[in-house]
C-alpha cells in the first residue's frame, strides 16, 4: 500500500515572478515556503488539503505542453471569489454557472493559461449532503 503523507502539483512557469503575482497576489494563497533566491526562486502555496509549487522555468506554457491539466479549487462562496478576482484584473474565462450535476463552478487561467476552476459546493449537494449517514 502506498502511503502517501503529503502532495502538490508542481507548476514551472514561463515567468515565474508574473505566476506568483497571480497566485500569491491576486488568488491571494498564502506561502508555505519558499526556497533559493532570486527571480527563479521556489515558492510553494498552501492549497487546501495539498500545495502548489512554482519553480524552475518553462519555455512551454502549461496550456500548450499539456492540455488535460487543470486546476479543480473548492471555495466557499464563488460569487464573492468572482467579485473579488475581477476587482484585482484577473480574467474570468467564464463566470459563475449551475452546472448540470449541481456544483457552481467559475473558470479563470493563470498566466500561462493553465485552467483553473474554482467550484462551490451548495450545502444540498451530494457531495456535502448524505441522508442517514
Amino acid at each position: 500500500m502506498v502511503h502517501v503523507l503529503g502532495s502538490r502539483i508542481l507548476l514551472r512557469p514561463t515567468d515565474p515572478e508574473r505566476s506568483r503575482v497571480f497566485y500569491g497576489e491576486q488568488l491571494g494563497l498564502a506561502v508555505y515556503r519558499e526556497f533559493a533566491t532570486g527571480p527563479e526562486r521556489g515558492t510553494v502555496y498552501f492549497l487546501g488539503g495539498g500545495f502548489l509549487e512554482l519553480s524552475g522555468r518553462s519555455d512551454t506554457p502549461a496550456d500548450t505542453a499539456d492540455p488535460t491539466t487543470r486546476l479543480w479549487l473548492q471555495v466557499a462562496d464563488v460569487a464573492a471569489a468572482h467579485e473579488e478576482l475581477k476587482d484585482k484584473g484577473v480574467e474570468i474565462v467564464r463566470p459563475p454557472v449551475k452546472e448540470p450535476w449541481g456544483l457552481i463552478e467559475m473558470w479563470i487561467a493563470d498566466p500561462d493559461g493553465t485552467p483553473i476552476v474554482l467550484v462551490e459546493i451548495p450545502a444540498d449537494h451530494p457531495l456535502r449532503y448524505r441522508p442517514g449517514i
